[in-house]
């Protein structure tokens, strides 16, 4: 039976709100939306949600849902981390889990959305189990480890019909719905490259680390090791690495946030930053399925993510679309007097502009888009003066403004019979799938050819353990 709706007055309001603008969501998709959630809830009904993985940016995912729903469960591998959200929501008695498998087998039946703020390995382990219960689920990007999850993942949800959500937040932004709408307007005509890159690693990762530590450490009492490994083969716990091995860099080695540079927890710097660098330009350019994808990478080892990397994705042509090459750039190249330099686009491609840590560059045949900004939420067109005076199209995508916390007021408005959210797995799913094809180069070091509705690649069989991965007993999908 749903809960009777308790007050929160500014909440429906925000929710109605969202109702009233987003009627036509749809019409900003690319690929036809299909996805529309069959309603579990009234606009006059609670959401009972559990959140799972409530540290670092899933603290932030778990207080804006909380905000929304009715928070039945809270969990997390580190004790530590969990007893001090449990605190700040202790009116609510949140049951508690270390072990996303016991919050399923326990109130599985008892919520009506999750969400998914673990790393990345865990990502589909536990998001599968809530989509094929029949539970909403909103998870972190990238959406998945693999490509192989990713699919699986965007056609449960589809078959389901549930609200579902990535947390790339620049999709809430009105910078990046405005310069899709700008982009397809023809402005700068047909778009035939575009140039994405970003700061990251910020972690260590290669060349500082390439092998495991010799050494283990004990594990806390407040960590459970087991259920942070998840589906990944079992090791030993390391808590920080000797001076000695990082170069004086003392740092964490696996938890928390050091595991992003680890192939068997996270998916390195394009995996972190892909799913929010890149989206304006996949959305925009319709981009899809690529047929070949190529990478140069620093360091390549089966430990950890490259030292650097440029991956080469071609995207064959869409409707009356033209062929369009992306690159990717991440992290640091030798330069020419030894020391390291940053992998970004050519100074002419920038035409003189200074990039920041993150951005793009959308090169048309009239002119480009160039944006200085981590979501692709601000934009500039270049050369300027060919654009003085420049108004953006009439909107056809709804407006959200609100950045993270408006993802999952979409996502909460969709389980109460509102529209697909912006960033949901039809969507998602696909964004997903490029980007982490592009490791699936670095990891082989040769030019892919990828089917994309075979989801396989056809020159490369070496690639496949890359695309779908074994799991740990217990942890399966």
């Amino acid at each position: 039976m749903a809960r009777p709706r308790k007050g929160r007055p500014q909440a429906a309001a925000t929710r109605r709100e969202f109702l009233q603008t987003s009627a036509v969501i749809g019409s900003g998709f690319f690929i036809a939306n299909s996805l529309s959630a069959a309603p579990s809830k009234s606009p006059n009904e609670r959401v009972r949600l559990a959140c799972i993985g409530v540290g670092g940016k899933g603290g932030s995912d778990t207080d804006h849902a909380a905000e929304l729903c009715d928070l039945v469960a809270l969990c997390d591998c580190d004790e530590n981390t969990l007893n001090g959200k449990a605190k700040k929501f202790e009116a609510q008695k949140p049951q508690l889990f270390t072990d996303f498998r016991k919050l399923f087998d326990e109130v599985g039946k008892s919520i009506d959305a999750v969400t998914v703020s673990t790393p990345d390995h865990t990502h589909a382990p536990a998001a599968m189990r809530a989509l094929r219960m029949g539970i909403h689920t909103y998870v972190q990007k990238p959406l998945s480890q693999t490509v192989f999850e990713a699919r699986i993942m965007r056609e449960t949800a589809a078959e389901k019909k549930l609200a579902t959500q990535m947390g790339n937040q620049g999709s809430a932004e009105n910078g990046l719905r405005e310069a899709v709408e700008v982009l397809q307007s023809g402005v700068i005509g047909p778009i035939r490259e575009a140039h994405i890159w970003t700061n990251r690693p910020v972690w260590l990762q290669a060349p500082d680390v390439m092998a495991r530590p010799d050494y283990t450490d004990e594990i806390p009492k407040t960590l459970n090791w087991e259920a942070f490994l998840g589906p990944a083969p079992m090791r030993p716990f390391v808590s920080q690495y000797r001076d000695s091995d990082t170069k004086g860099k003392k740092k964490n080695v696996y938890h928390p946030f050091a595991w992003r540079g680890w192939w068997d927890f996270g998916t390195g710097a394009l995996g972190d930053m892909g799913c929010h660098t890149a989206n304006m330009a996949f959305r925009a350019l319709k981009l899809g399925s690529p047929t070949s994808i190529e990478a140069q990478a620093g360091d390549v080892n089966k430990e950890t993510c490259p030292s650097f990397a440029t991956v080469t994705f071609q995207f064959p042509a869409r409707g009356d679309l033209p062929p369009c090459k992306v690159v990717w750039y991440e992290g640091k190249v030798p330069g020419k007097d030894g020391k390291l330099v940053k992998n970004l686009p050519s100074a002419e491609l920038l035409q003189g502009q200074e990039p920041p840590g993150s951005g793009s560059l959308l090169v048309g045949d009239k002119g480009t888009l160039y944006s200085p900004n981590d979501y692709g939420a601000a934009y500039v067109l270049f050369p300027k003066k060919e654009f003085v005076g420049y108004k953006p199209p009439q909107p056809t995508i709804p407006r959200n403004g609100k950045g993270d916390k408006g993802m999952k007021e979409e996502w909460v408005a969709a389980i109460q019979g509102g529209p697909a959210p912006y960033s949901n797995f039809d969507v998602a799913g696909m964004l997903t799938e490029f980007i982490l094809l592009g490791n699936v180069a670095i990891r082989t070091g040769k030019k892919l050819e990828w089917d994309g509705p075979a989801c396989r690649v056809t020159n490369c069989s070496e690639a496949e353990e890359f695309i779908r991965k074994e799991y740990r007993k217990g942890w399966e999908l």
